[in-house]
Formats: C-alpha cells, structure tokens, sequence
C-alpha cells in the first residue's frame, strides 16, 4: 500500500479523534495502581471509547499470520513485556512494575460503534472509488508509567523514552525525511543507554491501524521516504534497559525482550504539516 495523505477535513476528524482519545489515555492510567488487573484497565478503557462515540481499533484487529485477532481495546505490557501484552484478570499490577499502556480509537461520522461494531464495518475505505471525507479514521498512542515507587533505572528508561519521542516529533518537517526522525529518536535514547528495538517501530495511520511507512527508531538523516503534507504518523519509541532483542511469545501478539530487562514505549499520531510535526493526539 502507497504511503497515503490525508486531506485537511480528514485531519480535523483525526485532531477531533486524537484529542477524545488523550483524554481516555489519562484516565485509564489514572487507574493503573498496585493490585488492579490489566484486564480491568483494557475494561476501562472500551467503555470510555464507546461513551466518547468512537470504536476501539485494537479490537478485532488481525495480521497477516496470526490466528486469533487482537481480542482487546487496550494493550498492557509490563516490566519486560515490550509491546501488545494481552490484558489478563490474572496479571495484578505491583508497586515497582513498569506498565506501557498502548491504544487506538476509530472516530469520525457516522459515529463507530452504534451500529455494526465488527472490525472495519464502520467506516468507509479509503479505497472506495467515492469515499465520503466524514468517514471514521483512526488514531494510536502510548504512555508508559511506574506503579507506586520504581528504581531509579526505570526511570531512566521511561525518561528517555518519553524525551525521545519528543526530540522525533521535532524532527519532522517538510522536505525532511524518515531517516530524520529515527535519527532524533536514536540519539536521545543512547544518551540515557537503553537499547533501541529494532523489529518493532512507528508507521503510518488513519486509513488503517498500520500503514506505510515504516518509522524505525533508528537512522541516518536525509535517508528514507520524503516527508509530505497531509502524511499522519505514528511516532513510537520502543526501549529496553538491556538488550534490544525481542522475542515473540506462544499468544503470537506479545512481544518480551529476550533478557528479561525492563522496556517502555511511547506513542503519538503526528500530522506533517507546513509548520512542522503536529501532535494530533494531544487534549
């Protein structure tokens, strides 16, 4: 699939989006403390996504190879799960832990979820050959938080995340490229010595849950896809405390570094536009 651009109402939907889904973000981590499930976190945030009119986009979601669609709204790895943890009633969170709380939400007209909540059967295609331009568009982003009081190292990891993800959105501009942005995000998460996932990585969004391109966390500037208007990304850091491999577990979604170290992951969906990066995911 061509890396596609959003037009300006699309974008509005997807600011509108964006903004709706910070707001439940916020309040599902809000809720994340020593001796709640994670299963009780993903339960959170699916009633807030349906009260604010939109449709989880994790939820029924399948990939080329895997078995069993994604069965949740949210995902929730801790400590040395590194992306896509399937929510449990039997994982408890513990003072310590370190949690990356990941999410996605289709919103748009007509409001997703009311009627026909299957997977997809909300929205118009963007390969429609007449696609109504209200149609439900996705957004995605991640925080990663401790639980009570954690060791200094994982602040360090979640510190470095964040701050990287920060120094990526700054790195995009027009004319600028991918490799621009992975440079930035590689840079600062060296300077506080975590290692850098490779396998996994930022990508387009809207259309789709994952779209081209590719936006690896690493690289050299000037190299990669041109930066356009009207492209939506999804900026996403990924970091371990140790090695950076990763090792995909028997459910086939959840991802655990292979040392067993601590990760963190943080995620905004970003607009390119004449002014630069623009955090769509943000209230």
């Amino acid at each position: 699939m061509p890396i596609t651009i959003k037009t300006k109402e699309e974008i509005e939907i997807l600011r509108e989006g964006g903004k709706r889904l910070a707001e439940i973000l916020e309040k599902v981590a809000a809720e994340a403390r020593p001796g709640v499930s994670t299963k009780e976190l993903d339960s959170i945030a699916e009633m807030l996504i349906f009260e604010s009119g939109g449709t989880p986009s994790f939820k029924g979601y399948k990939i080329h190879g895997v078995r069993v669609p994604y069965p949740a709204a949210l995902c929730v790895s801790v400590n040395d799960e590194v992306v896509h943890a399937l929510p449990r009633p039997d994982k408890i969170l513990r003072e310590g832990d370190v949690v990356a709380l990941d999410i996605g939400m289709w919103w748009g007209y007509p409001a997703p979820g009311l009627q026909l909540p299957a997977y997809r059967k909300n929205y118009s295609s963007p390969r429609a050959e007449s696609r109504e331009p209200r149609a439900a568009l996705a957004t995605d982003m991640a925080v990663t938080i401790g639980i009570g009081k954690i060791s200094y190292d994982a602040e360090r990891l979640i510190k470095g995340t964040r701050i990287a993800l920060e120094k990526g959105i700054q790195a995009v501009h027009l004319g600028g490229h991918i490799g621009d942005i992975g440079y930035a995000i590689e840079s600062e998460l060296k300077k506080y010595r975590l290692g850098i996932v490779h396998e996994l990585a930022g990508h387009g969004v809207g259309y789709e849950v994952h779209e081209e391109p590719f936006v690896p966390n690493f690289g050299k500037p000037g190299t990669g896809p041109e930066l356009k208007e009207g492209m939506v990304l999804a900026l996403e850091p990924i970091s371990t405390l140790g090695d950076w491999r990763v090792r995909l577990q028997k459910d086939e979604w959840t991802f655990k570094t292979v040392d067993g170290s601590m990760s963190a992951h943080f995620e905004h969906t970003v607009a390119v536009t004449k002014e630069g990066g623009e955090v769509l995911t943000l209230y």
